[in-house]
């Protein structure tokens, strides 16, 4: 008989995938300076308190690998998984809904990639935190004690299935601030696991490459929503009323322009010796569809271009494939979901 509680969590995955699922293609190795150029999506069920608050499925892992794709990430909300609004306290049962979206990302060889989209102390979201990560030293003791956690939790588990993606889109913050606060919350990961691969984010809203870290052996990610006026059109969490209807390609914008100004310049720090790729990108579904095509096609020639892996902005919703809620769309069924098979086809030739 196995003795259970003698196990290691990373341990317990692999016994629960050996007796229950054979593996399909192995996923690549990935280290620092080496992203694999992954393809995937942005899975949103822990991404906002209140809005979106609910345990992975595992038909989501088994649907996005069976589709063709190898990569999620996991964009949450550290205030889902703190005990009674103290964030010095951590809550087991939900901790254990994160083991299983790992687990199910080995099963299905799709790597998962955690990331706190807020984060103790700082979210680009609303409402902003009371005590900020950039500035105070009890944010920054916290933050760092969260992410030791999740590092001590997941030791073991190969970075080819797990990476950490520190914190969501840092704008409005000088690079030494920034940096500082970096290095703090990789050295309390490194403390715990020194081997797990850690991605972060570029500065301004994370379309800048954080050249003064390259020596912190961290990959970094960066953003496609280039041009905001067509990827948010009509978006209700900005300000977009005035904003004509949008066009691809655009008077002063096309994919030249959009590799020149965007994507080249990870593709040159990329080839400097930091690995990179897009953690989200993708277009609202208020714009026409054909025009959502045309500038996501502009922009996947981009990423092979420069190797990059990508994760759209999202797999079920208004950004994705299923259940995108756009009126011009002609969708088909899949599973009782309606997928945009366009926007799927366009996606896997790539």
């Amino acid at each position: 008989m196995i003795n259970v509680r003698a196990l290691g969590l990373s341990a317990l995955i692999t016994l629960f995938l050996c007796t229950t699922y054979s593996y399909s293609a192995e996923l690549p190795d990935a280290s620092w300076n080496n992203l694999p150029r992954w393809r995937g999506f942005n899975l949103l069920n822990k991404f906002m308190q209140k809005w979106q608050e609910k345990p992975f499925e595992e038909q989501d892992f088994r649907w996005i690998s069976e589709l063709g794709f190898n990569f999620v990430r996991l964009p949450m909300d550290y205030r889902q998984w703190i005990v009674d609004n103290d964030w010095t306290k951590l809550n087991e049962s939900v901790l254990k809904e994160i083991d299983q979206a790992v687990a199910w990302g080995q099963k299905y060889n799709v790597h998962v990639c955690i990331n706190f989209h807020r984060a103790p102390g700082y979210t680009v979201a609303k409402p902003q935190e009371e005590k900020s990560l950039w500035t105070n030293q009890e944010a920054q003791k916290v933050c760092a004690m969260h992410w030791a956690a999740f590092a001590k939790r997941y030791k073991g588990i190969s970075n080819k299935n797990l990476s950490f993606n520190l914190l969501n889109e840092p704008a409005n913050i000088d690079p030494e601030t920034h940096a500082i606060v970096i290095r703090l919350l990789v050295e309390a990961i490194r403390k715990e696991d020194p081997q797990r691969l850690i991605i972060i984010d570029g500065l301004d809203w994370g379309n800048k490459p954080c050249k003064d870290l390259a020596d912190l052996k961290v990959a970094q990610a960066t953003r496609g929503y280039q041009p905001m006026t067509l990827t948010h059109y009509k978006a209700d969490w900005v300000d977009s009323k005035s904003w004509p209807m949008p066009a691809w390609p655009q008077k002063d914008m096309d994919g030249s322009i959009l590799w020149q100004r965007h994507v080249k310049p990870w593709a040159d720090f990329k080839a400097s010796g930091v690995g990179a790729m897009v953690g989200e990108w993708g277009s609202f579904n208020k714009t026409p569809h054909e025009v959502t095509l045309s500038w996501m096609e502009e922009c996947l020639k981009n990423y092979r271009k420069a190797n990059m892996g990508w994760a759209l902005w999202n797999f079920q919703g208004s950004f994705g494939i299923l259940d995108s809620g756009r009126q011009d769309v002609q969708y088909e069924d899949f599973h009782g979901h309606k997928l945009d098979r366009k926007m799927l086809e366009l996606l896997l030739k790539y």
